[in-house]
């Protein structure tokens, strides 16, 4: 999983094995949202135009994966400390590369300030031994098909019968 590969080392360490990490799921969202965009949205014609569209979309997210892992990289190495700081400083970047793609300073900067928050919140959840999504949980694999479950109203009542032999 991300957590597992990502997190193997300590911030501020393997700078290439994080960046191969961040980039390998970037991409495979990028993926899945130019896919969508392709099929349902825009739905360009000819090689190039899809191409395009699937560059136009994947690229940014794979930026804004670099900048975050490179960002609390770089200033985990030149702070000296691991900090939620150095996951905001990474959520600004990646809130940059954002506003870049968009073309838009005030869409940069409502999502640097978003990104940084959402650093903050998952380094600590780091720290503190917490995670947002809780694992799941296993159930039976039961269903309303499966001839061991009875599904009569009521029970059926002892009927007295014997089988003749004594």
């Amino acid at each position: 999983s991300f957590n597992e590969r990502f997190y193997a080392y300590p911030d501020g360490q393997d700078a290439a094995g994080k960046m191969l990490v961040a980039n390998t799921y970037a991409m495979i969202g990028g993926l899945i949202v130019s896919t969508y965009d392709v099929v349902m949205i825009s739905k360009p014609v000819g090689f190039g135009s899809i191409l395009a569209k699937y560059m136009y979309n994947t690229g940014p997210l794979m930026g804004m994966a670099s900048a975050f892992t490179m960002g609390t990289y770089a200033s985990t190495k030149l702070r000296e400390k691991d900090d939620p700081l150095n996951y905001a400083i990474g959520g600004i970047l990646a809130g940059g590369v954002y506003g870049a793609w968009r073309k838009s300073p005030v869409s940069g900067s409502c999502m640097a300030i978003t990104l940084a928050i959402a650093g903050v919140v998952k380094k600590l959840s780091l720290i503190e031994g917490w995670s947002f999504v809780p694992a799941p949980v296993n159930h039976g694999y039961q269903n309303l098909f499966l001839s061991r479950h009875d599904r009569t109203v009521f029970k059926d009542t002892e009927k007295g019968w014997t089988t003749g032999k004594k």
